[in-house]
C-alpha cells in the first residue's frame, strides 16, 4: 500500500491547499491512504475545528494527528464525540478525552496510526516511549501496518524513537518543528523514518506565522499577536510504500508541493 503523510496544515491557507490539491495528487501518486498532522488548521493557526476538519476530510484525508495544540479549540471535543477520524497524543496523561490511536479497516488491511508527543522542550507528560510500548503490546496481533507521528522539538528525541521503534512499527514520522529534515530512510528493521516532515503553509514565513511577526518578537522580547500567512502555500510530506504482509517500509519519498 502507499501512504502519504502530510506535515502540520497551518491555518485556512492550508486547509484550502489541501483542498485544491489533495485529490489529483492522491491519484498522480497512486496514494491509498492519507495521515495530516492538523494541529495547526484552525484560522488562528492553534488546534483543529470543524470546519477545517471536515474540509480536509472531505478531500481525502483519512486520519488526523495532532500535538501540543491538542486542546486550543475547543472544537476538537466535538470532533471526538462525532467519532470523527481525529486522534491526539496518546501519552496526554489520563483524564482526558479522544484516544491516541486508531485502527481503520481498509479492504481488510488493518492500519493503526498512533499519535505521540515529545517532553523535551515540551510539556511535563507521561513518557511517550513507555506509552507505545504499551499500545503496540495491545494492537500489534491485530494491525498490518503501523504508523507513528511523534510531534516533538528535539531532533534527539525523535531519533530515539525511530530506532526505539525500528522493525516494531511500519513508519515513524516527526512533526511540529514545521522544518522538512532532509534524513529520510528505512531503518534497519525495516521501519520508514524521517525525523520532520515539514509544514503545509508559507514558506515565505516563520513556522506559518507572518515573519514580520516573529522578528519583532525576537528583537523586543515582547509578546506578539500571531497572524497565520495564508499566501503561497506550499505542501510538504512523505511517500511510503508498505508491505501489507511484512508491515514494512519498502520506499520512502520526501515530497514538497508548491
Amino acid at each position: 500500500m502507499r501512504f502519504l503523510l502530510i506535515g502540520d496544515v497551518v491555518g485556512t491557507g492550508g486547509v484550502e491547499f489541501l483542498q485544491r490539491h489533495l485529490n489529483s495528487l492522491k491519484k498522480l501518486k497512486c496514494i491509498d491512504f492519507v495521515v495530516a498532522n492538523a494541529e495547526n488548521s484552525s484560522k488562528n493557526g492553534k488546534g483543529i475545528s470543524h470546519d477545517a476538519a471536515h474540509s480536509m476530510y472531505n478531500c481525502g484525508v483519512d486520519v488526523f494527528t495532532m500535538g501540543n495544540h491538542t486542546f486550543d479549540n475547543y472544537d476538537i471535543f466535538g470532533l471526538f464525540e462525532d467519532n470523527f477520524p481525529v486522534i491526539r497524543p496518546a501519552n496526554i496523561p489520563p483524564g482526558n478525552e479522544g484516544e491516541g490511536y486508531l485502527t481503520i479497516d481498509i479492504s481488510g488491511i488493518k492500519i493503526t496510526v498512533i499519535n505521540l508527543l515529545g517532553r523535551v522542550f515540551m510539556n511535563n507528560i507521561d513518557c511517550p516511549f513507555r506509552t507505545v510500548s504499551n499500545i503496540i503490546d495491545k494492537i500489534k496481533s491485530e494491525s498490518d501496518i503501523i504508523i507513528v507521528d511523534f510531534h516533538a522539538e528535539a531532533t534527539s528525541e525523535k531519533l530515539a524513537m525511530g530506532f526505539f521503534l525500528d522493525g516494531k512499527v511500519s513508519a515513524v514520522f516527526g512533526t511540529h518543528t514545521h522544518i522538512p529534515t532532509a534524513d529520510e530512510r528505512i531503518l534497519q528493521s525495516g521501519t520508514g523514518y524521517i525525523t520532520d516532515i515539514g509544514m503545509t503553509g508559507c514558506p515565505n514565513s516563520i513556522l506559518g506565522i507572518k515573519k514580520d511577526i516573529i522578528i519583532k518578537k525576537f528583537i523586543t522580547a515582547a509578546p506578539q499577536r500571531h497572524e497565520v500567512d495564508n499566501e503561497n502555500v506550499e505542501l510538504n510530506g512523505l511517500i511510503l510504500d508498505i508491505d501489507e504482509k511484512t508491515g514494512k517500509t519498502t520506499h520512502i519519498e520526501r515530497i514538497s508541493l508548491s
